[in-house]
């Protein structure tokens, strides 16, 4: 059954019973969410991990989020409240309401591969989502041992367009160990997730860079030519050097979740430049006469790929 969307006044009196827990924690036991054991938590406190439930209408509790506990005796632990928020990457469930992904995170690593087929749309979708939340993303071109000289050249054209608009990218194989001394230089010190489409390789590279930890990993459907669901649930995981990572789900698409026409806009980085210098003040861009954008685009100063995806996700926009 599907979830009843909380009213004004109840997200209200939740974010003030929060609040007022917030205000006693001088009591209470401050932990960070690592993970989830069925409708339970994993909470890493001082006093070791603690398997955790949580008081009602405490709300979305996701990894990485920083908590108070309060101990129940004989040696229960409730989470009893949710400290603030830096960030909160979401995405809309199968119903349309908000599925909280992980938070608190200063960095997104958005991997994709040679198999299954690079998916430009998918990053731009992550990249308007980090961009929304002043999140740095980082993407990752995993799997390049799987590709010919040829195969290599051509995906390096196409996903050059990011390196061109000011996005680090890294090439990697969990395989061949390639990139993986990058991938933790910019790990250092963040907190950070993975995201991408199902089968790129996220949880082989989670053990490539943290040895012993053996996260469960499937091949690629040779039917399909997509990934299997491996990773069923967010984890945080610490790296050796310093800083968290957190494994996540692969999605095979990713909606974006209340993300105004202007957010989307500015979630273009390169169309930022020309906002405000269209003809009309209730442009479009799509055939209207003197558009900064379309202008931008006959000269090769936006790529005509990133407009079609902007106007794609605009439509879903609406949907």
């Amino acid at each position: 059954m599907a979830k009843n969307k909380l009213t004004d006044q109840q997200q209200r009196r939740i974010d003030s019973n929060q609040k007022a827990r917030v205000d006693e924690k001088s009591s209470a036991i401050q932990g960070l969410v690592i993970g989830q054991a069925g409708h339970q938590l994993d909470v890493e406190t001082s006093k070791g991990i603690l398997r955790c439930s949580r008081r009602k209408n405490t709300g979305a509790i996701v990894t990485g989020d920083d908590v108070l506990l309060e101990s129940v005796p004989p040696s229960e632990y409730v989470i009893s409240a949710v400290l603030p928020r830096s960030s909160l990457l979401a995405r809309p469930d199968f119903r349309g309401q908000m599925k909280a992904i992980a938070a608190n995170l200063d960095r997104v690593f958005i991997v994709c591969s040679i198999r299954p087929e690079l998916n430009e749309g998918l990053i731009d979708r992550y990249l308007v989502a980090t961009e929304t939340l002043n999140i740095t993303p980082v993407i990752v071109l995993n799997k390049i041992d799987l590709a010919d000289t040829e195969q290599l050249a051509d995906i390096r054209q196409r996903i050059s367009i990011y390196s061109k608009l000011g996005y680090e990218l890294i090439e990697s194989s969990a395989k061949t160990q390639h990139g993986l001394d990058t991938l933790l230089n910019s790990l250092h010190d963040h907190t950070s997730i993975m995201v991408g489409q199902s089968g790129v390789g996220k949880s082989s590279l989670v053990n490539a860079l943290l040895p012993g930890i053996n996260i469960k990993t499937k091949e690629i459907s040779e039917k399909h030519n997509k990934g299997t669901h491996t990773t069923s649930a967010s984890r945080l995981y610490h790296l050796p050097n310093g800083g968290s990572l957190i494994d996540s789900p692969g999605v095979r698409e990713f909606g974006m979740w209340q993300v105004s026409e202007k957010e989307l806009f500015n979630g273009f980085v390169e169309f930022r430049q020309y906002q405000g210098l269209c003809k009309f003040s209730n442009c479009q861009h799509k055939s209207e006469p003197q558009c900064a954008i379309l202008d931008a685009i006959e000269k090769g100063e936006i790529s005509e790929t990133r407009y079609d995806s902007y106007n794609r996700i605009l439509e879903s926009l609406t949907e």
